[in-house]
């Protein structure tokens, strides 16, 4: 079995002239809780339906579990559970109605578990779905995800329309579930706290481009902002490893960098005769800086 669930490779997608994704190459190992994180209109929801096959790409190979998302086998999208950000389930039904009617779908649905959830969760299953909250409609959509046992849960902003102690709760429904079983599960949001509540792992999505994929921990531990005071004038293009953001005025610079090792500011203070600040950021400034138009 692939240790990784998911793989895009030089993936494009235009809409008219518009081009959303340009070069997407990710991979997403087996077994981690993933953050695709980026602003609004990055392009989250168009790479995450090109993963399920739900939007094809113009250029660029994708594999998720295997396959290609154009043509995944029954058996595979079986394996698949997904909650998009709004999810509006049949408004004629009731909770109950809307998860027997998906039920029918998959042989290995597991009631039990999902007739606890709706117990756990306080789900009016009597309720018409057209008159659920939000908060309601998105816990529905996350249990008619989880009935069939998924490896693979997608989930697309899924709680970017709760007020933030309803999005409190539903992310702590979704560490709830993931912790209950090996499952690999992608979320994409832009708000940090969801992040850093939920993830192990982070995506950058930025100008149609993944600009970083690595473990949270070496994220936070690596982006670092440095002030840099020299005897003479600066350069206005400093070129510098794993530079993301620079304002340069005259002898002084602010910088942002990916530091791959602890001796970035030495070299800088002996290049260009200089003194350097380091200052360690918090993930909300990381974001920023590597957002950085």
């Amino acid at each position: 079995m692939s240790e990784t669930v998911l793989r895009t490779q030089a993936v494009e997608k235009r809409f008219g002239e518009k081009r959303v994704l340009n070069g997407v190459d990710w991979s997403v190992p087996r077994g981690s809780v993933v953050g695709l994180l980026g602003r609004n209109a990055a392009g989250k929801t168009t790479l995450l339906k090109l993963a399920l096959g739900l939007l094809r790409a113009d250029h660029g190979q994708i594999e998720l579990l295997g396959e290609d998302p154009w043509e995944l086998s029954d058996e595979t999208k079986s394996r698949i559970g997904y909650v998009p950000q709004e999810y509006h389930p049949y408004p004629w039904m009731t909770p109950r109605e809307v998860l027997d009617y998906i039920a029918a779908f998959y042989p290995h649905w597991d009631a039990l578990f999902i007739d606890e959830l709706l117990r756990k969760w306080e789900l009016d299953s009597d309720t018409l779905s057209k008159d659920l909250s939000v908060g309601q409609r998105q816990k529905l959509g996350l249990l008619a995800a989880l009935g069939n046992l998924p490896e693979l849960l997608i989930l697309d902003e899924p709680a970017a329309s709760l007020d933030p102690a309803a999005r409190r709760a539903f992310l702590e429904l979704v560490l709830e579930v993931v912790s209950e079983g090996e499952r690999t599960v992608i979320f994409s949001t832009h708000i940090l706290s969801d992040l850093e509540r939920v993830a192990d792992r982070v995506a950058i999505l930025r100008e149609g481009r993944i600009v970083y994929d690595d473990d949270l921990d070496s994220l936070k531990d690596s982006v670092k902002r440095m002030r840099i005071v020299s005897t003479s004038e600066l350069p206005r293009d400093l070129d510098i490893p794993g530079l993301l953001h620079s304002k340069v005025q005259g002898r002084e610079a602010v910088i942002s960098v990916i530091c791959e090792n602890g001796s970035l500011a030495k070299e800088l203070e002996r290049r260009f005769a200089a003194q350097v600040q380091v200052q360690e950021l918090n993930l909300e400034d990381i974001f920023l800086e590597m957002s950085h138009d």
